[in-house]
């Protein structure tokens, strides 16, 4: 899928009020918004997932600097794809042995 990194998100943001945001591209797959595992609080950032290149680069272009609760959001490529193999296979064991998907 095609991933873009949100920043500068505000305390505000869940998950439920970027999928709202978000939601009118069609080839919208998912929001999250990425939360300290302690204290469950928000870390700032999230990522928006599309299936479709078209979409991914029209709500770049749309969404970018436009208010999402109380702050403007900054929108990036992600890096996602980038993440190494041997990390990612380690984590869905660990995932697997903890009876978790």
């Amino acid at each position: 899928d095609f991933r873009i990194f949100c920043g500068d998100l505000g305390n505000d943001v869940t998950d439920e009020l970027l999928t709202r945001y978000f939601s009118h591209f069609s080839s919208f797959v998912k929001a999250k918004v990425v939360r300290d595992k302690r204290t469950n609080k928000s870390k700032g950032y999230g990522f928006i997932s599309f299936s479709d290149p078209q979409d991914y680069i029209r709500a770049m272009k749309e969404m970018n600097g436009k208010y999402v609760g109380s702050r403007p959001i900054k929108l990036r490529k992600s890096m996602w794809k980038d993440r190494n193999l041997d990390v990612v296979q380690k984590k869905q064991r660990e995932k697997q042995l903890l009876g978790l998907k």
